[in-house]
Parts: C-alpha cells; structure tokens; sequence
C-alpha cells in the first residue's frame, strides 16, 4: 500500500468540503458547492462543481447518514449552492492526471453510489429529487439521472448535457447512456442527438425529449421544488416520528499487511498477492426487539458488521490493486448466524431493521463487481449459514473440507430463507437463482434442504460447493488453486469472473457495470482518449485533438 496514494473512505459531517446538508420536516437537501481546492489528490481545481472521489465519498457519507441518522427524511432534494451551475460532472483534469485503474475504481464507486439512491427508492421509501438549477453535464446528469424525478429551472441558458464524446473521446463513465434509454426511455434516435451535443439540451425540448420532468421558471422554481419534494415524500412510508442511529465511527487498526475491525479481519500476503478475509459470527447474547436493538444503536452487530466490511471492500479495492485473490472465511457459531437472520426476518418491517438489511445488500453487491478473485474456504469452526452463505455464493469458488472420520470437526454449511431474494445481485436474482440458472429442480433441492447443516458431501451433492476434498487432499488441492489463480493475467481475470458472475438477466445496472464498464475501460485505454494528442490529453489547452480515424 503507497501512503501518498492511500484513500479513506470513512467521513461524517463535520469534515464535509464539498456537500451542504440541511433537514426540513420531511425533505433533506444536499446542496452541491464543491471546494474547488478541496481535490482528493493534486494538480487539479474542482472548478463549476466538478467532482473527483473525494467528492463522491462525501455523497456516500451523506445519503447512509440519511438513511440511519433521519428516518423522517422521505424524499430528498440533490441540487445546487453555486449560482447557473448544478454538476460539471467529473474533473477533466483529474481523469488525465489518473492512471486507469484509478478511473475504474473511481468509475465503480460513482456508479455504486448512483445504483444506491434508486436502491433506496425502492427498498425503503427514500425518494429524490434533482433541482438542476444551472448547467448539468456529463456525471452531473448523470447523478441527476439517477433521481427518481428531474427538475430543470428554464431559464433559457441551463442545459442538461452528456458531452463526453463529443469533447473527451469517452463514454459517460456512471451510467448515462443506460439510464437515458432503459429509464428515461429517450427515443434511440434522439438520443443519438443528445449524446454526440456538447451544448446539450435545454427547455422544453428536454423535457419532450424526456430528459427531464419538468420546468420552472426561476422565480417559481423554488416552490416548484418543495412541491415535487413533498409530493414524493407522500409516495414514502419512512417513519415521521423515530429516533435516528447516530453512525459512529468504525472500529478499525490498519497495519502494513492486514487490517482488523470489530466483526472481521483482512490479512494480506503480500508474496502470495492475495488477502484471507475472517468475518465473525455474533456472539454473545444479541437483542431480539425493537427497543433492545435500537438501544444498541450503530453497535447492533448486523449494522456494525455490514458497515465495517463495506468499508474493508472499498479500502481494499482501491489500496492493495495487487492483492488479486480474496479468500473468505468466516468463524463462529452457525446458530448465532442463523438467529440474527430470525430477528432480521421477524422485525423486517421496522425502518432500521429495513435500512440494515439494504446495507447488507448493497454490501454483498459490492463483492460481486470486485474485480478480484474470491474463493470461500470452508473449514472447522467456520459459520457459512443463512446470510454468511452468502459470502460462499458470491464467490467465483468453494472449497469445503470433508473430515470422514472427524463429525465433530467436519465444517457444515447452513442454507437459509433469507438465501433465497433477500440480497439479489444487481441481476435482481438471488445468488442461488444465478448458481442454478433460475432452474426448478436443483433450488428445489435446496429449499428441501433449509436449516440442516450439510457437511462437504451433502452440500457437494447440492452443488453448493464446488469442490470437497478430504483432509488428505485439502492442503495440496486449494494450494495449487491459489497459486494457478494468481499466476494468471489479472486482465483476462477480471474479464472471465465479470462474464461468470453474471450469467443470467440483464438489467439497466448489469449493463451499467457490464457492458459500459467494458466499453469505458476499453475506450480509456485508445491513444484517441488518452495517447499524447487524445481528446482528455488536450481538454482544456486549446489544441484539437488527433484522432486514428480507423474504426475497430
């Protein structure tokens, strides 16, 4: 890990440089006025609202702190302090200055970000509102795009506008061409129109174009504004009247090779370029109502373990590029496992009981677009049951070890009703859905087998596990599969485990992160974008730039 180049996900909003966040009854509303000397790293100016990841960090911080801290927030307003300017979108500048894997990750998280307002729109009542009151551009309209409505003042010179072909040579790196069709439903041929304009659209058209939807002009806008806002919190069933968990911070020592919270562990081998991840079961005895896991606030172990190992996702993700396995483990009691799923399952109506589970979700996803091997380990003391099954589906393999003459010791994996659409992929299908292709006969199979604990022949049988070998062959068989793994070409790997993983439907988010991702990735690499004269090469320095004019 470089120092210089470390990244901390975790803020509150007392260190915020970038975000405004006030409360009004019902309504929250962040305002964006980006500290144009606030950039994460040097050698650029956030100028006109341009964003970087710290930016985006902030914006993270600030919708979980909704969620948790203000339950009587139902909708919230996302618009503008600075006068004529809503988002500029990413920082040119940066995006030249960055090498490629820290514009893909910058890239993911965005998206992740994005994905996770309308996540909250339609898990837990959490509405929003873009209030475009200036020019918005590029990841401006796209964070606008993600809303469930767009307001756009008309005042004959603000535009919404993806321009990143046009100027940059790019694609909109957070989603813009897929939600313009699969959300917006823009006619493909306007659209066209729309996405080769650097000036973008303004007005009515935008608005018979259905790139917004609606208009006001600027004496009416802001009351045109708390009228959609409170007429999408009506849309919302978020309590008027609880009491918000205060989002403490995390519990976490980072040392030169491992990293070590509360509820998990991540130790890194450098010389084997790969991570054992250990996440702890519950112990002791847990709350089982309302009023005991509201008093444990951010402590309750469901939201403090998903909390933390979102946040070892996303340290690990960005900070150790050369750790390209993971492999998951988890320790503890399967029974403590298993009874936190009952109280999630029992009290699932309650707002943060509801909030908990969306955190796991979004969580689990995150796993899923890591662009690093996972393999699960499966071995004694190991509590892969129920919601920790999870960790074992989300994995590109399984390796259970079978101890035929050792019942006491052989692991036992535990599937659970919440394994069954609780925490979908971005495909929207249960992990065990993607395994069996949505296939009757083999989840049937598994559902016959809910709440028995199955050692490595029975979950084989299942095809739970991908491999079970004896304690004869176990050291020798996940040893060489570690190694093969790790030897291979991290390009060609993120590419097979990408394909793999999401195998079954596609959706507006799997092709977000699928095929845009692929595009992107590949389009920022061509000398058109970024070679010496390439289009993000010259932004901004008044030259032209030179394209290869061969189509590939």
């Amino acid at each position: 890990m470089n120092p210089e180049s470390f990244v901390n996900y975790q803020t509150e909003p007392s260190q915020y440089r970038h975000w405004k966040l006030s409360f009004e009854g019902p309504v929250a509303t962040l305002k964006a006025d980006f500290d144009e000397n606030g950039g994460l790293r040097t050698g650029y100016k956030l100028k006109l609202n341009s964003y970087d990841l710290g930016v985006d960090i902030e914006l993270h911080d600030a919708i979980n702190r909704i969620r948790f801290e203000h339950p009587e927030v139902r909708s919230v307003v996302v618009t503008s302090a600075k006068d004529k300017v809503f988002c500029s979108g990413a920082n040119i500048f940066m995006l030249g200055l960055s090498s490629h894997a820290w514009k893909v990750n910058f890239c993911k998280f965005t998206n992740e970000t994005r994905n996770g307002l309308e996540d909250s729109s339609a898990h837990s009542g959490l509405k929003f509102l873009a209030a475009v009151n200036g020019a918005c551009a590029g990841g401006g309209y796209e964070l606008a795009l993600a809303c469930d409505e767009i307001l756009l003042v008309d005042d004959r010179s603000s535009a919404v506008s993806l321009p990143e072909v046009p100027l940059l040579g790019v694609l909109p790196g957070t989603g813009g061409l897929t939600r313009v069709t699969d959300k917006r439903r823009v006619r493909h041929d306007l659209a066209d129109v729309f996405c080769t304009s650097a000036e973008g659209v303004r007005g009515q058209k935008a608005k018979d174009w259905r790139l917004v939807d609606g208009l006001a002009k600027p004496a009416e806008f802001a009351a045109r504004v708390r009228e959609r806002a409170l007429a999408l919190a009506a849309q919302s069933d978020r309590p008027a009247d609880a009491q918000g968990v205060q989002l403490t911070p995390l519990q976490r020592i980072l040392s030169a090779d491992a990293l070590h919270y509360s509820t998990l562990k991540v130790e890194i081998d450098r010389a084997k370029r790969s991570a054992v991840w250990t996440i702890q079961a519950p112990q002791g005895a847990q709350p089982s109502t309302i009023a005991d896991i509201e008093a444990q606030g951010a402590q309750w172990f469901p939201l403090r373990m998903a909390r933390e190992l979102e946040d070892a996702i996303l340290h690990m993700r960005t900070n150790e590029l050369d750790i390209g396995i993971w492999l998951l483990k988890t320790e503890g009691d399967s029974a403590a496992v298993l009874a936190m799923d009952a109280v999630l399952q029992a009290q699932a109506g309650h707002w943060l009981v509801r909030e908990t589970t969306g955190l796991l979700r979004r969580t689990f996803s995150r796993l899923d677009v890591s662009s690093r091997s996972l393999f699960a380990l499966i071995e004694p003391g190991s509590c892969f049951a129920g919601s920790y099954l999870e960790f074992a589906l989300a994995c590109d393999r399984s390796y259970q070890l079978m101890l035929p003459d050792d019942a006491a010791r052989t692991p036992h994996i535990t599937v659970g009703e919440r394994n069954f659409g609780t925490y979908p992929m971005a495909t929207g299908q249960s992990r065990l859905q993607r395994r069996f292709y949505e296939e009757a006969g083999p989840l049937e199979a598994v559902r016959a087998a809910v709440g028995q604990a199955l050692d490595a022949d029975a979950a084989f049988a299942l095809g739970l596990v991908t491999a079970a070998p004896d304690d004869i062959d176990w050291e020798d068989e996940v040893r060489i599969a570690i190694e093969e793994r790790v030897a291979m070409s991290p390009d060609a790997m993120t590419g097979l485990e990408a394909n793999l993983r999401f195998n079954g439907k596609e959706n507006m988010h799997t092709r977000v992160f699928g095929r845009l991702t692929a595009w992107q990735n590949w389009i920022f690499q061509r000398p058109n974008a970024v070679g010496d004269k390439g289009a993000l090469k010259v932004y901004g320095k008044g030259e032209r730039a030179a394209f290869d004019w061969n189509r590939v």
